[in-house]
């Protein structure tokens, strides 16, 4: 990694944001709409995300899932690659056990000589999806391995993104392309860079993992708040100086919707919600309107589920956003807030971004 590396992942803070704030888009698929819809309103949100100042923008690998169309984070980043020229991009995250290292170097490699610069890997050890679907994933049954393999495939990752296996290693004379290599080839005038590559987690896992290689860390505060204090205190706590970073640096990502009134966020959360309760009883769809979220008869055990689920789902009004985020930053100590504007509508989603860039006074486009 260059000496620079540390200011690829630290970001700045504008206007009056506590923290760098940035986006994670799941690409979210309401009824009566079209995986084109929200890929085009991706495209609406990463624009204003960057006219506005947001650090990074992320997509998540999900699948199997009819409501997320963001199955193959790669080529939704280079789609987004095309429409924008400064802000950050990258995965938040791709789940590495579900691929060879190789395949994730390649297209990575591939997504910096399209945007030098400007390109994250987030890594996961979680499949993204299900059991079953994970195996058709991956051509096997034991999934347990793969996640158990994560430090080691890691280790084999961040070799081809540097290029420097050991000689007598089997790949040593296999090299991922894009990729350092063209720098070193007789006449290579290709940059060496390699995007920096981040860990993600909802437990002390991956944290922990984090810390001791000294590399930067994302936390899923907005589906495992609970363990949100934690897993930062044990990335803190484990973390030592690296030729990436000479300190810890942790972002979250956080559930937040703004509207122009209250009674909308709750109507606009309460859809999401739903759509949540299919998905975490085996009925995932598209997410459902408002309207059919407001006629749906939830069970009590549905009611609880909702209520705790929702608890930390910063909505409201711009200002009741903005509070909320600025509490959860001081509880956490994060150094960079990860927003995530879960809704029906694309228009919806746009609009709670640039209520919350509003809130924070971020930089206007000229």
């Amino acid at each position: 990694m260059p000496a620079d590396a540390a200011e690829e992942i630290r970001g700045t803070a504008h206007g009056t944001a506590p923290v760098p704030l940035s986006v994670l888009d799941l690409v979210t698929v309401g009824a009566g709409r079209t995986a084109t819809d929200a890929l085009r309103t991706g495209v609406d949100i990463v624009r204003l995300a960057e006219a506005r100042g947001f650090h990074r923008y992320w997509v998540a690998e999900h699948h199997s899932m009819p409501g997320v169309a963001s199955s193959s984070p790669a080529v939704i980043l280079a789609h987004l690659a095309a429409h924008t020229d400064r802000i950050r991009l990258g995965s938040g995250g791709v789940m590495l056990p579900n691929h060879a290292p190789l395949v994730i170097a390649e297209q990575f490699g591939t997504l910096e000589a399209m945007a030098p610069g400007r390109v994250d890997l987030g890594l996961g050890r979680a499949p993204g999806t299900d059991g079953a679907t994970a195996a058709a994933l991956r051509r096997t049954d034991r999934l347990n391995e793969g996640a158990d393999d994560f430090p080691q495939q890691l280790a084999e990752l961040i070799r081809f993104l540097d290029d420097d296996f050991p000689d007598g290693h089997p790949y040593a004379r296999i090299h991922a392309v894009p990729g350092p290599v063209q720098a070193t080839s007789s006449g290579g005038v290709q940059s060496a860079h390699r995007p920096p590559v981040w860990l993600l987690g909802s437990s002390g896992f991956s944290a922990r993992l984090a810390g001791t290689l000294g590399l930067p860390f994302a936390f899923a505060h907005h589906f495992s708040a609970q363990n949100t204090i934690p897993a930062l205190d044990l990335y803190r706590e484990s973390f030592r100086p690296s030729a990436v970073l000479d300190a810890p640096y942790a972002l979250i990502g956080v559930s937040a919707l703004a509207t122009d009134d209250e009674k909308e966020a709750r109507r606009q959360v309460l859809a999401a919600a739903l759509n949540m309760v299919r998905l975490r009883t085996g009925r995932p769809g598209l997410v459902p309107t408002p309207e059919e979220a407001e006629a749906y008869d939830f069970s009590p055990m549905e009611q609880d589920f909702i209520q705790s689920w929702n608890a930390n789902v910063i909505h409201g009004t711009a200002d009741e956003v903005r509070s909320g985020l600025d509490d959860l930053q001081k509880r956490t100590g994060a150094d960079e807030l990860m927003l995530t504007a879960n809704a029906h509508g694309g228009d919806v989603r746009l609009r709670s971004y640039e209520l919350i860039a509003d809130a924070y006074g971020l930089p206007t486009p000229a």
